[in-house]
């Protein structure tokens, strides 16, 4: 598997949220997504797990309750649309967050996301943070994907301590989001070196293509 691959979209700069960029990156994606869906005719990445914040939404919008339960918050540019097309292109989903499950409830379906996942593992119900192996076990035991085919689920999240160690630790394709500068983007050991990095959400299509090719050919070098 290739180490730190980075999609190659157009970059975002962080936090931008200009009509003009996005259609720039939205439209570089479509001819991604018409490769990818002709490789999920024979589909080899068995699931692939979602982190939220700062993957999915913009932590530094996030509106908390006195219970620090997020009531609100925007999306990152070009999210919705990674969740849309990758249940379009017939990908099994799953939210692995740390948090309560009240936030994730109130901004997922403030922005009609939450029914797009097919299984969660939150830490709040699990009752243990990631990189606990068992938020992942959660999430694979609920889309009845056994310990067997792990090396074909993709885990994409944040934080390099918490989403891509516990990725790696089990085996899994790990993908870093290095969008925010929120998070250590230095990783404390091999343990959290990402296998690709991705700038903005709508990066992973393209890491997606060479990771179903790398899949389809055996080429693990």
């Amino acid at each position: 598997m290739n180490d730190n691959v980075t999609g190659q979209l157009p970059q975002l700069p962080p936090n931008s949220t200009s009509p003009d960029d996005l259609a720039l990156v939205q439209r570089h994606a479509g001819h991604v997504r018409e490769r990818l869906e002709h490789l999920r005719q024979h589909p080899h990445v068995q699931a692939i797990c979602l982190d939220c914040g700062d993957t999915l939404v913009d932590e530094g919008t996030e509106i908390k309750d006195e219970n620090q339960v997020v009531q609100r918050a925007d999306l990152i540019p070009g999210a919705a649309d990674l969740v849309h097309e990758l249940k379009r292109l017939g990908y099994k989903l799953a939210l692995v967050a740390d948090g309560p499950r009240g936030t994730f409830e109130n901004v997922l379906r403030q922005h009609g996301l939450y029914d797009s996942f097919d299984a969660f593992a939150i830490s709040g119900d699990v009752g243990v943070d990631k990189p606990a192996p068992i938020m992942l076990h959660t999430a694979l035991k609920a889309l009845s994907i056994s310990e067997t085919y792990y090396s074909q689920v993709v885990m994409v999240g944040n934080n390099l301590a918490r989403d891509i160690k516990g990725a790696n630790d089990l085996g899994l394709i790990s993908v870093w989001v290095d969008w925010s500068p929120r998070r250590s983007k230095i990783p404390a050991d091999s343990s959290e070196i990402p296998q690709y990095t991705i700038k903005q959400p709508l990066d992973l299509l393209a890491v997606l293509e060479q990771i179903e090719i790398t899949l389809l050919t055996g080429d693990n070098g």
